[in-house]
C-alpha cells in the first residue's frame, strides 16, 4: 500500500514541475484565465483531492477523528 501512496503523491510534483513549461502559455483562455493561470489552479485541487487520497488510505490514519 505504500508503494501506491508513494506514486499518487509524485503525480502533482510531475503535473507542476516537469510539465509546466508545456503549459507556459496565455492563449487558449479557460474559464476567462490565461492558461498558465488555469493550470496551476486546476493542479492545486488536483494536489489536495490526491493528498485526500493518500489520507484515507494511510493505514496509521484508521479510527482518526477526522473520518
Amino acid at each position: 500500500m505504500r508503494k501506491y501512496t508513494q506514486l499518487l503523491l509524485i503525480i502533482p510534483f510531475i503535473g507542476m514541475g516537469a510539465l509546466l513549461p508545456v503549459a507556459n502559455r496565455i492563449e487558449p483562455y479557460v474559464l476567462g484565465l490565461p492558461f498558465l493561470l488555469f493550470w496551476i489552479t486546476i493542479w492545486m485541487v488536483l494536489s489536495s483531492v490526491i493528498l485526500l487520497i493518500v489520507y484515507k488510505l494511510d493505514p496509521a490514519n484508521e479510527g482518526s477523528e477526522f473520518e
